[in-house]
């Protein structure tokens, strides 16, 4: 009798926990073809049949990074050290690495999906909208600091941070995603130095002067 209630209770808590793991599931999948549409629909493309499919592409892909992420913590990457550093690895870079296992065909497919309907300025729209206009936002630091900024510069400096832009979009984390572009923004600054700039100088003149304005607008 104890064996048959025991059964009867523990198959009651596996339907409780399977039916909230699908209602978790649909929740899911509805918050990312919300945010799918909210992107996609901005582009005002006026044709619901593109719209319909780069809504199912970007939803997919969102749901795919969610879920790799979520089952796939910092904890499965093992503690050691950054080879670069020989300091400890973090628990954000363990993170990182654990998400950027995620199978290549997931990027694959959001890119593909998105070039089939979309031009490359288009693209760059959508990939904005993961990153939060992070390309824009870094550029116009760079601009700020690099006095007189050649078209040369400019242009490279673009290229990398569109390749950041890029490879960040298969990250779930908005930590994540600064520190991919981070990687590239280091390549940004060696750039500089390596073309007869100084980064260190130009960032150290850069943080004061702006010290010096505040201090101008307190005295006002």
């Amino acid at each position: 009798m104890k064996n048959k209630r025991m059964k009867a209770l523990l198959l009651i808590g596996f339907l409780i926990i399977n039916t909230v793991i699908r209602a978790q599931s649909v929740s899911t999948a509805e918050e990312d073809i919300t945010k799918a549409k909210e992107w996609i629909t901005s582009l005002s493309l006026n044709d619901s049949s593109k719209e319909n499919r780069l809504i199912q592409v970007v939803a997919t892909h969102l749901s795919t990074i969610k879920d790799w992420h979520n089952t796939h913590p910092a904890s499965t990457v093992p503690a050691g050290i950054n080879p670069l550093d020989g300091k400890p690895l973090s628990e954000l870079h363990r993170q990182i690495i654990a998400d950027s296992a995620i199978p290549s065909t997931t990027h694959e497919s959001l890119m593909s999906g998105l070039r089939k309907d979309l031009s490359e300025d288009q693209v760059a729209l959508v990939l904005d909208k993961y990153t939060i206009g992070k390309v824009a936002f870094t550029m116009k630091g760079y601009q700020s600091i690099v006095p007189d900024m050649t078209a040369t510069e400019t242009a490279e400096i673009q290229k990398l941070l569109e390749k950041a832009r890029e490879q960040a979009v298969d990250y779930k984390s908005m930590k994540e995603i600064s520190a991919i572009f981070e990687i590239y923004k280091t390549q940004a600054e060696q750039y500089l130095n390596n073309h007869g700039r100084n980064w260190r100088q130009m960032y150290g003149d850069y943080t004061k002067k702006i010290k010096a304005e505040k201090e101008a607008k307190k005295q006002k």
